[in-house]
């Protein structure tokens, strides 16, 4: 590792940035400084542009990664190297906003029906019966699952933030049929072969993709599909926008509030104009 790979690495970790931002953070760096084969700390803003223009254009990453990748840079230049560049002739992508995919109860059922082994429909049934993200799940320890409380205390979620969600009496009996067949420490779902490191996000991802093929489900499925579905399966089901937020540790109600837009029940309650408009007229009240 490099001296500057490491002072960046510390600014971070000063900053109290997660894991998964740190290492975003250096692989931006690193895949500008290789696409210009030089230091970063030779390179310029307008290099800076460059390389995202090039982003953009040729390699069409998302917007998302656009975003990311500026924030690194803009982070680098400034903090690890303390220099004053400009980077407001940079902007923000706006990034187009879609729907959610969800999945019905049916197509839930086949995915967790095909799980090869007891393990993966643990591990499918609590992204699904908690919301979780991937990377919660695979932080997730034995001691997190409160049985007593019937409670799921996810701990240094997106945010570095803490949260409890409601612990379904039906995941309870899988994950206890799992721990009594697995016996798992400490993590819950540890690396085959290697109990003492828990599963990778990528693991996950692949468990998911993998699970939705072999289910016949032709939709992109991911972890997150499973976490949308549960939030618009609770809002369905009568659960409060300010409820769901707190369950699904979303920071602003903005961002719950998309699921306004895919709850089947929402949309079945809204009447049609049109058959309002050709509905059989009443018969006077007598």
């Amino acid at each position: 590792m490099t001296a500057l790979r490491q002072r960046m690495i510390e600014d971070m970790r000063l900053r109290n940035f997660s894991a998964n931002t740190q290492e975003a953070y250096v692989r931006a760096v690193a895949r500008f400084a290789a696409h210009f084969k030089k230091s970063p700390q030779e390179l310029t803003v307008e290099q800076v542009r460059q390389f995202l223009v090039h982003l953009v254009q040729h390699v069409r990453v998302s917007w998302s990664h656009y975003n990311q990748t500026r924030c690194a840079l803009r982070f680098f230049y400034r903090i690890t190297l303390g220099r004053d560049d400009r980077f407001d002739g940079l902007p923000c992508a706006r990034a187009p906003r879609r729907l959610p995919t969800v999945l019905s109860a049916e197509e839930l059922q086949k995915i967790f029906a095909v799980a090869r082994n007891l393990k993966e429909k643990a591990m499918l049934m609590t992204l699904y019966g908690a919301g979780l993200r991937a990377s919660e799940l695979v932080s997730l320890r034995p001691g997190d699952i409160d049985s007593a409380r019937m409670l799921i205390h996810v701990r240094q979620g997106k945010g570095q933030k803490d949260r409890l969600i409601k612990l379904a009496q039906h995941l309870l009996g899988v994950l206890r049929e799992y721990w009594k067949a697995f016996k798992p420490h400490p993590w819950m779902f540890p690396r085959p072969r290697r109990s003492d490191q828990p599963l990778t996000r990528v693991d996950v991802f692949r468990l998911v993709a993998r699970s939705a093929r072999r289910a016949g489900i032709t939709k992109r499925v991911s972890p997150h599909t499973l976490r949308h579905s549960y939030a618009t399966h609770l809002l369905d089901a009568g659960g409060d926008l300010r409820t769901i937020q707190v369950l699904m540790g979303h920071k602003n109600i903005r961002t719950t509030s998309i699921y306004m837009h895919v709850s089947q029940g929402k949309i079945d309650a809204a009447p049609s104009p049109l058959d309002l408009l050709y509905r059989p007229p009443q018969p006077p009240q007598p």
